[in-house]
């Protein structure tokens, strides 16, 4: 068979594109190298015009001494994971918790608070009993007031359900004892300026429980705020999305309940009299007698979420509306609400004129029925930040402040100019298009040097160390004053169906002619709360 014939032409192409290729390939290396070293320029350049401190917030703190004496008061789920984080699970939590190594791994890994749990009071026996047999020297107390006054105690923590909440803490500081007590700090507006005159009389340290205030990404959105990157914040956004039986408080009925493992009367309290019922003792969000509804329950996290930021205290105005849409199930309080909180006078600073811009709205949105996740939004005249666990900066595109620089090109305002994430190294400048962004709340863990950390842990860390050594806590009696009050100007406003007004001056809300809001505020849907209870166990 004769030899095929090679062509020429085809030889001296081969080897044409062989040479044409190194400078293409060398070209588009530099190009490549040249784009990333100018986006890198552009990163530094936009981290050092915005100048945000990224820096992880203080955790140090000196625990040493004899170890300080804790008593739990209410030791329902709540309760028990407090008391958990302090460093001390019960027998039935380990048993269930054998299998989960991360869980396990989570608490036998956590810091020694230096704190013995010596005293347990709750109304059902199974709760107080699990206590007493799972941490050595606790003794059982079958009224708080018998634990508050026994001498075994030197601080309490406070996680019954919120009717409980205020005259508990108040008889405790008269004691002469430290409180950490759970959101919200009160049930009304009368025991609420009790419990500040208590707080300032006895000089006592109290922390309210919203443990999102050691999450690392709020310090970084104080940094930003007072470097006013996001000009004048005009609105800000906080949402509730649930949407599953535990997210609506239809949590479990315990098989063990009765009238002879439950002391029914002292779980009512100030409460209006009722024949026992399982559903209201382990639902009793649900009701207003015992629960402050979504304004209460959950809006206050989000509210003290924005006012550690801001700063912004009391709003003028609150308008709130919903009804009960998703829950049909005899629950008083409403399943979707919208509160409204107008600041006609609050700014943080603005890059234009002064006093152009000045105001802000402050809305909280609530469903029962969907869980889509809606970011916390402040949204400013130069920028928007989201705000979680991770925070997010967009330049707005009609900013006066970043003007120049997306003339240029080096910022797109549909590209994030600046993110941060406590649980990396390092900040970003500049991120993809694309990079997804989540965020909780806060309300269950944060990061310290890279690690992650409950933050009820660091919350509880935090107030042990004031009592020790008289440092700060990040939510007093200050902060949780202007928490209660704005969610019962909430709760009043979705009652009484109108705007409510605070006077700034009186440091009261403001009422109709003959109006008793406490007594709007205890109302049930069918009736009214005897206003003759209010505060009567004090």
């Amino acid at each position: 068979m004769e030899e095929e014939k090679k062509n020429p032409d085809e030889g001296r192409r081969s080897m044409l594109k062989g040479l044409i290729g190194v400078p293409l390939a060398a070209g588009a290396l530099w190009g490549a190298y040249s784009e990333s070293r100018k986006i890198k320029n552009e990163k530094k350049e936009i981290l050092e015009a915005l100048n945000i401190n990224a820096e992880a917030p203080d955790n140090t703190a000196d625990l040493s001494g004899d170890a300080l004496r804790i008593g739990i008061i209410g030791f329902g789920g709540r309760g028990q994971h407090l008391i958990r984080v302090l460093g001390f699970a019960t027998k039935s939590w380990l048993e269930n918790m054998k299998d989960n190594v991360n869980a396990m791994k989570a608490h036998q890994e956590q810091e020694d608070l230096n704190v013995k749990v010596t005293a347990v009071c709750d109304v059902f026996d199974v709760n107080a009993e699990d206590a007493v047999s799972s941490f050595d020297g606790c003794k059982r107390y079958r009224h708080h007031e018998e634990l508050i006054n026994s001498g075994e105690v030197d601080a309490v923590i406070i996680a019954t359900p919120d009717h409980w909440h205020a005259p508990i803490s108040i008889k405790a500081l008269e004691a002469g004892l430290h409180v950490y007590v759970e959101k919200p700090m009160t049930h009304n507006i009368k025991e609420t300026y009790a419990l500040r005159d208590a707080v300032l009389k006895t000089g006592k340290v109290l922390q309210v429980g919203h443990q999102h205030r050691q999450t690392q990404s709020f310090l970084t959105a104080q940094d930003i705020i007072k470097k006013k990157i996001l000009g004048h914040i005009s609105l800000v956004t906080t949402n509730t999305n649930r949407n599953s039986d535990t997210g609506a408080w239809q949590y479990k009925i315990h098989e063990k309940a009765s009238p002879q493992t439950i002391d029914w009367d002292q779980f009512i309290g100030s409460a209006p009299k009722a024949p026992f019922n399982k559903e209201h003792f382990f639902r009793w969000r649900k009701w207003w007698a015992y629960g402050s509804g979504l304004s209460g329950d959950l809006m206050s996290h989000d509210y003290d979420r924005i006012n550690c930021v801001l700063g912004m205290g009391m709003p003028k105005y609150v308008n709130a509306s919903g009804g009960i849409y998703a829950h049909n199930d005899g629950r008083e309080v409403p399943d979707v609400m919208q509160v409204a909180m107008e600041y006609p006078d609050f700014s943080v600073g603005s890059s234009r004129e002064p006093g152009l811009e000045k105001g802000m709205t402050f809305v909280y949105s609530a469903t029962l029925g969907n869980q889509y996740n809606r970011g916390t939004l402040l949204m400013g005249h130069d920028a928007t930040m989201e705000l979680g666990n991770t925070l997010t900066l967009h330049a707005d595109s009609n900013s006066t402040r970043f003007k120049d620089m997306m003339k240029n090109g080096m910022i797109d305002p549909s590209i994030p100019i600046y993110s941060y994430n406590p649980q990396s190294d390092q900040v970003d400048g500049v991120t993809s298009a694309t990079a997804k962004y989540f965020a909780d709340k806060g309300l269950l863990w944060t990061f310290r040097d890279g690690k992650r950390v409950d933050s009820a842990h660091l919350h509880l860390k935090e107030w042990l160390n004031a009592i020790r050594n008289g440092t700060p806590v990040s939510c007093g009696i200050k902060e949780g004053f202007e928490e209660a009050m704005s969610s019962h100007m909430g709760g009043i406003s979705w009652k009484a169906g109108r705007r409510m007004e605070w006077d700034p001056v009186k440091e009261e809300i403001i009422a109709l002619p003959g109006e008793d809001l406490d007594a709007i505020l205890l109302s049930t849907i069918t009736g009214e709360y005897p206003v003759e209870n209010v505060m009567d166990v004090m």
